[in-house]
């Protein structure tokens, strides 16, 4: 093989490297366009999604509540009205609100709570979704304050706490120190924790919300709160 067949086979082999690498850098931005297509239009679409299944098993399980007879009686199309069943569920939501904020209705539901809590079986499951509907839906002088960095499992290992009140009562007596009740919860879980007394010297306040905290936990740290993105 001569120098000039040598430098053309040299050259077709080049030439091929840089097809193959044109290809391969097209089917990674190809590749990166996709998922990050999926990024965004997942998150929306899944929310959508189950937000419009959860709509319509809400108003087709409130319709079915209606009497026919009062369908028949005042030829109302309630099973064609969207939407028609949850603002009646809203509405009994309010008037069972009301009539349990009232003198009779506190002693149905304190009736109600006691003979549920001796069921077996069922007085753990109600317990701990009473628990989870009391933290969620408190008001916010109830629920967490704020976000604090504290170290754990060891020494130069932190982890997100969420302030629940400043420690009173027989703990600070016994331990005898300016201490936080902190949460912390885990990941990607926060319904799921334990509480822990740490001095309030050992933490580190920070500026997120309690929000962004929690969303921070649930995505495994891949969600940053939006006041890291700003600075």
């Amino acid at each position: 093989m001569n120098e000039a067949q040598k430098r053309a086979k040299n050259i077709k082999k080049l030439r091929i490297r840089k097809e193959k690498a044109v290809f391969m850098k097209l089917g990674e931005k190809l590749r990166a366009y996709f998922f990050t297509g999926i990024l965004v239009t997942a998150p929306v679409s899944i929310t959508f999604y189950f937000a419009y299944n959860v709509f319509i098993w809400i108003d087709s399980s409130v319709n079915q509540l209606i009497p026919p007879e009062l369908l028949s009686r005042y030829n109302i199309p309630f099973n064609t009205i969207p939407g028609l069943g949850i603002i009646i569920l809203i509405v009994g939501m309010i008037l069972i609100g009301m009539f349990a904020a009232g003198f009779v209705g506190r002693i149905f539901v304190r009736l109600g709570d006691w003979i549920v809590r001796r069921l077996p079986v069922i007085s753990s499951i109600y317990s701990l979704l009473k628990q989870i509907f009391e933290t969620f839906l408190s008001s916010k002088s109830q629920s967490f304050s704020k976000c604090v960095l504290l170290e754990y499992p060891r020494k130069g290992m932190w982890v997100i706490g969420f302030v629940s009140a400043e420690t009173k009562g027989e703990v600070k007596k016994k331990l005898k120190d300016d201490l936080l009740s902190v949460y912390v919860s885990t990941t990607p879980n926060p319904t799921s924790g334990f509480l822990v007394f740490v001095p309030k010297k050992e933490t580190i306040p920070l500026d997120m919300t309690v929000e962004e905290g929690l969303k921070y936990i649930i995505s495994c740290g891949i969600v940053e709160p939006d006041n890291l993105n700003k600075k």
